[in-house]
Formats: C-alpha cells, sequence, structure tokens
C-alpha cells in the first residue's frame, strides 16, 4: 500500500480565501487553520456546523454551538486584492541586502501577493 503524500500549500494562515465549489460557493473568509495531513482548510464564517457542546466550568454555557468546519483545499482559490481569485506562482526576487527571496506571485496580474 502507498503512503499518500500531504501536497505542498500556496495559501498560507491569515489568506483571504473565496470558496470556488460547494454550497458555500463565492464566499470569502480569512483562513483560521490549515489541516495538512488532511488536505483541508478551515476557514472563518464558511462552513458552520452545529456542535453539542459539554459544559465544561460552573460559569460555561453548554448547548448547540455553530462551528467552522474544515473545507478541502481543492475548493478553495486565494484572493489578489487587484483582480480577485486567482491562482497562485512563485517568483525569485532580490531583497535590499541582495538576498534572493521567492516571494507569490498572482498568476493574472503578476502582482505579488
Amino acid at each position: 500500500m502507498a503512503i499518500q503524500q500531504a501536497h505542498k500549500f500556496k495559501i498560507k494562515k491569515e489568506d483571504t480565501v473565496q470558496v470556488m465549489s460547494g454550497r458555500e460557493k463565492g464566499k470569502r473568509g480569512r483562513i483560521l487553520k490549515i489541516i495538512r495531513d488532511k488536505d483541508r482548510v478551515v476557514i472563518e464564517g464558511i462552513n458552520l456546523v452545529k456542535k453539542a457542546q459539554k459544559k465544561r466550568k460552573q460559569q460555561d454555557r453548554g448547548g448547540i454551538v455553530e462551528i467552522e468546519a474544515a473545507i478541502h483545499s481543492s475548493n478553495v482559490a486565494l484572493v489578489c486584492k487587484k483582480c480577485g481569485p486567482t491562482r497562485v506562482g512563485y517568483k525569485m526576487v532580490t531583497g535590499a541586502d541582495s538576498k534572493v527571496v521567492k516571494t507569490r506571485i498572482c498568476k493574472k496580474c503578476g502582482e505579488a501577493l
């Protein structure tokens, strides 16, 4: 049996992404968490599910709460400030102290993300 390797993510925590498919299609949100071994991301305000929460302390409230569930990373696209949802590319840029730095760029307009 072959070992499945987690793919490399071109999106990072705190990035703004847009959902491209599923029932939340077209909605935008900020990435809260990346689950690398399952290729999933948790996005703020997207894919809300109801969960029964147990009372932990005396002052805590138990009951049914809404939390964000994970969505597969292939169903989201990074949002460029200039042109909207786009694919991500990389470019080697020489920095101020003549160091070569790898930066993420928008595939549509070529601007740095």
